[in-house]
């Protein structure tokens, strides 16, 4: 009686470990783009909306919060889509979401400030209010519905 021995041999394929690298270069690109991309946003809703977002921010003013959250979500949906629509170039997808980012922070800044002045609403003192205001939440939702169109547009 004799057994035959089989061996499995477990290989990845050629290339496996350069792929992987570009990969996590990418990744890191692109999460340099992105932070610099949401705190130029960041310091953009800041420089054009009266009071000191950061500071409001930090003492946890709720309606701060609210219209900081949404600036930053609909920064990530511009990021995420001019990522995704880049087909797998790195150049491309790097120079999209920068130039889209830059485009969506001014379509905010002056969408936020049309709300404010179509609608007469003091959106500096409803950041700067101790207590919920509901129109953080009209504010909250421009800059959401405006991410979603700029996102929209660049695929």
């Amino acid at each position: 009686m004799s057994t035959v021995a089989s061996t499995t041999a477990v290989a990845l394929p050629e290339g496996f470990w350069g792929g992987l690298g570009e990969g996590i270069g990418a990744i890191a690109l692109y999460a340099v783009v992105g932070v610099v991309l949401m705190l130029l946003g960041f310091y953009a809703i800041d420089f054009t909306t009266p009071g000191k977002l950061s500071d409001l921010v930090r003492a946890g003013r709720p309606n701060a919060v609210i219209v900081t959250a949404s600036g930053m979500l609909s920064m990530a949906f511009i990021i995420v889509i001019a990522i995704w629509s880049s087909s797998g170039d790195l150049a491309a997808g790097l120079i999209q979401s920068l130039v889209f980012g830059l485009v969506g922070i001014v379509a905010q800044v002056l969408a936020v400030r049309t709300l404010e002045w179509t609608t007469r609403l003091d959106v500096g003192a409803t950041i700067e209010s101790d207590r919920f205001a509901p129109a953080s939440v009209v504010v909250a939702a421009v800059h959401l519905a405006l991410g979603l169109v700029v996102a929209v547009a660049i695929s």
